[in-house]
């Protein structure tokens, strides 16, 4: 499989709210970073769908080489 698109070298901070569900893009190619807008349908990559299970501020991962979808592990620093 080939690796995703960069989509930038640094997380989003975004706040998620408990019980609501998001789809994390895992191809980079989405314009709605870091969101799912559905750009992936022609490729691989599928989004990582996940519920939140508190409401809090979460660093999600913007390059896409993650160890840890859909947050940040800090990947981005050796790119």
């Amino acid at each position: 499989m080939e690796k995703a698109h960069i989509a930038a070298k640094e997380p989003a901070q975004v706040d998620l709210e408990v019980g609501k569900t998001y789809a994390w893009c895992a191809c980079g190619l989405s314009g709605n970073q870091p969101y799912c807008d559905g750009s992936h349908s022609k490729g691989d990559f599928k989004p990582t769908v996940f519920k939140a299970e508190k409401s809090e501020s979460v660093w999600l991962c913007q390059c896409k080489q993650t160890g840890g979808s859909p947050y940040c592990d800090g990947t981005h620093k050796g790119l």
